[in-house]
């Protein structure tokens, strides 16, 4: 896969397809690019050019000393742009993606289309900075790899436990060996826990959807809600699902996406 050396560090990215729009998509905390591949056919297959890459910390990108801040994610995303010549297009953001996504709106509206703030808020409240705050504190002692089996549990919804042992298996498999350094995953942590755009979210331009799983709890939607009403205009939207909406129901989240993206 191509890397760019941009805003110091360098970022591996994808992008594909040949469509006459182009999509920027943004992962997670501790998610690389692959985050998305369950999107990647039906936006293929409806004409867009997609655009997915690393977060600095995580995958093939650089992994340089933190805390990082969603503002700083931002910048290398916006670098990453620029490098590549990007001018137009619509950015979708999910959990960390969608704090990234918010900062990107605030500091560099030119060229965006439109704006997806999935499964996100505008700030972490009470119930997130607890439950982030025993995050911190489990990684050093039991490794990146349980952190993310924790999360498995908040993120999915009962009926996937149930029904779906097979899927289950392979994602907590992939959580098991995260070649991801507990430093690194903190820099990273930090970046959702510092993050409030209350106060700013407001000012964004680009046309918004805010889209929540219905039965997030790891984010809860009442803080996608609040997100929601802080931005003039924006559009809201659910999804079958949780926090982890975009691999449970793939086809109704990538159907949002791309309905939203057609208004536009």
């Amino acid at each position: 896969m191509p890397t760019a050396s941009v805003n110091g560090i360098d970022i591996n990215y994808k992008l594909e397809g040949d469509g006459e729009t182009t999509a920027v998509l943004v992962n997670g905390l501790a998610d690389d690019l692959e985050t998305w591949v369950l999107q990647m056919d039906d936006l293929l297959a409806a004409g867009h050019r997609v655009l997915r890459f690393d977060n600095r910390g995580v995958g093939s990108s650089s992994a340089p000393p933190g805390p990082y801040t969603t503002r700083l994610f931002a910048d290398d995303a916006h670098a990453l742009i620029q490098e590549l010549g990007i001018s137009d297009f619509h950015m979708a953001g999910i959990s960390m993606g969608g704090m990234i996504a918010q900062e990107y709106a605030l500091a560099y509206p030119e060229g965006i289309r439109s704006l997806t703030l999935a499964c996100t808020y505008a700030a972490p409240g009470p119930f997130c900075s607890r439950m982030f705050s025993m995050w911190a504190d489990m990684a050093p002692v039991n490794g990146v790899p349980f952190i993310m089996r924790d999360v498995t549990l908040w993120a999915f919804t009962v009926p996937f436990f149930n029904e779906r042992e097979d899927e289950l298996r392979e994602f907590e498999s992939e959580m098991a060996q995260l070649p991801m350094a507990v430093d690194t995953y903190l820099a990273q942590l930090s970046s959702i826990q510092t993050h409030d755009t209350r106060d700013r979210v407001g000012r964004i331009a680009a046309p918004t959807m805010v889209l929540a799983g219905e039965e997030d709890i790891l984010i809860p939607v009442s803080l996608s809600k609040e997100l929601h009403a802080l931005i003039p205009g924006a559009t809201w939207n659910t999804t079958r699902g949780g926090h982890a909406c975009c691999w449970e129901h793939p086809a109704e989240f990538n159907q949002a996406l791309l309905e939203f993206w057609g208004s536009r």
